[in-house]
């Protein structure tokens, strides 16, 4: 669901390498007042150790094969996250339904939200991993360690166990092997940033729309052990495929030689005060705007995938739908995908901090559908709020990356969506299970799907006030200054490199 982040995260990283390479000839004066512009130094200048001093991509080449990588990376990692609502009933019947546990459904549910949940705590720790270590070694390691949770999955039938392997395990290799992916694009596309970031799109729509018809088929044929081994290949698959992740960024040996000069003459108390808080700045928390739009996405995510882990069970206890309930999750991936092509186009004609709004449309239409899915009469009404849903997911994750650059601006995107990640990891994990024990306490869906709706409303409402605020406080500043000016981010520094190429993969 979160392809469009891919082009925040690179446009990012490609704009910080003009910065970075810059950086050998002038430091850039407090407050951002030096702070190299986007687009400019387009020439072939060098720093005094020959590091280019404008990073050119080279639009295309091998770029492509790092596309097709990305490609499989989301299609397949989404895809088993988004088609847990056919896991969902497998664990259950294989923990055997003759328990007739009465916390069965939320204990149950723990087991994909906290897979969910793991990718959005990791966040901020993975950004950090990809600056250090690369982002060919951050991904080949998530990946391998996400085949691992996923094949010892299928060697055990205890839930807390699968807590563990499903749940953490998986959860934490796909933030892993996800992240990467966001940045590896910057190295080699800006002009054809778009394209690229669209056929990641599609090309994962093409993994993760047919999943879930294939679970169904595959978990009836060999069970969920043999299931969770056949979904470990996908893992394995992208262990090599990571291994094309190559930066192709040459480094700035004059920014880590003064970094080491500066480090040498300090204590090792402050040498890691000071890595501290170059890669845990929380400098974008000062701006209002920001606050005020992660904590209103955090509030409407509560309930995010309570339909994507629920809606099949509901079919299938309503209606008596276990033939055709894996259309679904099938609808929810097709339309999402859409919606991110369809809304990106939409976003791009909407000027300024106004994209917002097509946020709160979706956000509060997205609520409305949870309510409306309890006031279906037959499994068609179902199908059709599910086509609804899936546009309304795609065109509120798409219009993300955009929004973080009008708040924070380009230097900073990438650590306000890392940490807006972080933010969602907590309301994201707790809502399934939530929906669990609503469903056990009532004894159906009802009650969890009323409340699925009622925070992506809350949520919307709460973002709507975000263009006012900034209009303020332009006005404010205006006022102060005198001059009709846009607010200045300040340059936020990830590392010395582009984000992603460390030293130690540079020279392959």
């Amino acid at each position: 669901m979160w392809d469009r982040l891919r082009g925040s995260r690179a446009a990012g990283g490609g704009r910080s390498a003009a910065a970075m390479a810059q950086r050998g000839e002038k430091e850039p004066a407090a407050g951002g007042e030096g702070e190299p512009r986007a687009g400019t130094g387009s020439g072939a200048e060098r720093g005094p150790n020959g590091a280019s001093a404008s990073f050119q991509p080279p639009e295309g080449g091998f770029g492509w094969v790092v596309v097709f990588a990305a490609a499989w990376c989301n299609g397949s990692i989404f895809g088993i996250h988004n088609s847990f609502g056919i896991l969902y009933m497998m664990l259950q019947s294989d923990l055997g339904e003759g328990e007739k546990d009465p916390a069965l459904e939320f204990k149950t549910a723990w087991v994909g939200s906290l897979a969910m949940g793991m990718i959005f705590f990791c966040s901020p720790i993975v950004s950090i991993f990809t600056d250090r270590i690369g982002c060919r070694t951050t991904a080949a390691s998530g990946a391998a360690i996400a085949f691992i949770g996923l094949l010892s999955s299928s060697f055990t039938k205890s839930l807390e166990v699968r807590y563990f392997t499903y749940g953490i395990l998986f959860g934490c290799g796909s933030s892993f092997a996800f992240q990467p992916s966001l940045v590896i694009l910057g190295h080699y596309f800006k002009r054809r940033l778009g394209l690229a970031n669209g056929i990641v799109a599609g090309g994962s729509c093409l993994i993760s729309v047919p999943l879930p018809f294939f679970l169904k088929m595959v978990g009836k044929a060999i069970g969920l052990a043999h299931t969770f081994q056949v979904l470990s290949a996908l893992m394995l698959i992208q262990i090599f495929l990571s291994l094309t992740y190559r930066p192709i960024l040459p480094p700035s040996c004059d920014s880590q030689h003064d970094g080491q000069d500066k480090l040498g003459s300090r204590s090792m108390r402050q040498q890691c005060w000071s890595q501290t808080r170059k890669y845990f700045s929380l400098r974008v928390f000062r701006r209002k705007t920001y606050r005020i739009w992660a904590f209103g996405i955090a509030t409407a995510v509560l309930g995010y995938l309570v339909p994507y882990m629920n809606l099949v069970k509901y079919v299938e206890k309503r209606f008596q739908e276990t033939k055709k309930d894996w259309i679904l999750p099938v609808c929810l991936g097709a339309m999402s995908g859409l919606g991110r092509l369809v809304s990106g186009r939409i976003g791009d004609c909407i000027p300024g901090l106004k994209k917002i709004y097509l946020q709160v449309v979706s956000f509060v239409l997205l609520g409305i559908l949870c309510m409306m899915i309890p006031q279906c009469q037959g499994f068609e009404g179902v199908i059709v709020i599910c086509l609804f849903l899936g546009l309304c997911d795609g065109c509120f994750t798409t219009i993300m990356a955009p929004i973080a650059f009008e708040l924070v601006g380009p230097m900073q995107a990438s650590q306000a969506i890392g940490y807006l990640m972080g933010l969602m990891a907590v309301p994201m994990t707790a809502g399934t299970p939530i929906a669990g024990y609503l469903n056990d306490y009532f004894g159906n869906y009802d009650a969890a799907f009323y409340f699925a709706g009622v925070p992506p409303i809350i949520g919307g409402l709460v973002l709507s006030v975000v263009p006012l605020v900034h209009q303020r406080m332009l006005k404010k500043q205006r006022l102060d200054s005198g001059k009709d000016k846009m607010l200045v981010s300040e340059a936020v520094v990830n590392g010395e490199l582009l984000p992603g190429c460390p030293a130690s993969e540079a020279h392959m």
